[in-house]
């Protein structure tokens, strides 16, 4: 569980949460939103028939935001099927009820993992869990004033083992990269490519600078990370396919919960080996933390992405993901090569 080891250290801390959530950068004109009582709308259940996708050319990355989204350039991707929304926790209980297969989260940590001496790591985070947002009580600091390591948090308790259970509806989080592919495994499927994940959420807009407005995706509305006033309807994660879907017929390709992919990240689309869609290798990817450990590409921004604090709600977005530990605003979806049968 390398990411345990990102959690204690404070240069890998400051690192970690631009993984799980987005570096600063403050909007310029952000109005200020009506303060009103949020009642969480019903939302339609989606069908999980797979969405086929032709493939073309698209431009890839955008420039005028973050750095490591550019630079832009032209890519191309074969035809596929896409879930048509992020995976939930009910699919991923189909899954461990038919395999009884046990996710990191909910396994011992060994220290041996951590490379950190023993007697030098709190009881505390030897204890199974994940990374869980925790809105700060008082003016924060620092990022970890919001961000916990919580025992037993896992995808069945997404908020600890105090919080409520998961909702079936909702996307399954605090997953890490061998949970993922074990369910893909398991399902037929695959973790997409980041340039698969991006032409599918720029779907046939032919508009890929447009900023969309946070309203229109599960995104934070407010003070980042003391108010969120939740004008979109929601103050967490939101079920599945509340929002509208794209021309595709995609839900949630931005936020909600980042969704990982298959690449390896790097901190920029400047690479000798991403030509054509292909991944840069495991020898070259961009570890801020770890240079031992690979992190791989996640795509969107979720529901703490907002407007005064950052801008990852769009198909551009991108940050590396830490594989060996999951978050509680971090997901996934699958893509398949041929039309799946069950």
């Amino acid at each position: 569980m390398r990411g345990l080891k990102s959690i204690l250290t404070p240069l890998a801390c400051f690192l970690s949460i631009i993984v799980v959530a987005c570096t600063s950068k403050t909007s310029e004109g952000h109005h200020e939103r009506a303060i009103k009582d949020v009642t969480e709308r019903d939302c339609p259940v989606p069908t999980s028939i797979p969405i086929f996708i032709s493939g073309g050319e698209f431009v890839m990355g955008q420039e005028e935001i973050y750095a490591e989204e550019g630079p832009e350039h032209i890519e191309f991707v074969g035809k596929f099927w896409m879930d048509s929304h992020e995976v939930t926790n009910q699919q991923f209980a189909l899954f461990v009820n038919d395999t009884g297969y046990i996710t990191v989260a909910e396994r011992p940590v060994d220290p041996e993992t951590l490379g950190i001496l023993p007697e030098n790591i709190p009881p505390s985070m030897l204890l199974p869990g994940s990374a869980v947002f925790k809105t700060p009580e008082t003016t924060p600091e620092h990022f970890k004033d919001w961000w916990e390591y919580v025992p037993g948090a896992s995808w069945r308790k997404p908020h600890g083992p105090n919080g409520p259970d998961m909702k079936s509806n909702d996307p399954v989080v605090h997953l890490a990269w061998d949970d993922m592919k074990a369910y893909a495994n398991w399902k037929g499927g695959r973790i997409p490519t980041e340039a698969e994940w991006e032409y599918a959420a720029k779907a046939d807009s032919g508009n890929y600078h447009t900023q969309p407005s946070p309203d229109l995706a599960n995104s934070w509305q407010g003070v980042f990370p003391i108010k969120n006033d939740a004008t979109d309807g929601f103050r967490g994660i939101a079920p599945v396919a509340c929002f509208e879907p794209n021309s595709f017929g995609l839900y949630d390709m931005i936020g909600n919960v980042w969704e990982v992919t298959a690449d390896y990240y790097t901190n920029s689309h400047n690479n000798e080996e991403m030509v054509h869609s292909r991944s840069p290798s495991e020898n070259t990817t961009y570890d801020v933390i770890d240079s031992q450990f690979p992190t791989r590409v996640m795509k969107g921004g979720s529901y703490l992405c907002a407007p005064n604090y950052c801008q990852r709600y769009r198909p551009a977005a991108r940050q590396g993901q830490d594989p060996g530990l999951g978050a509680s605003n971090v997901g996934f979806r699958l893509v398949y090569d041929q039309f799946p049968v069950d």
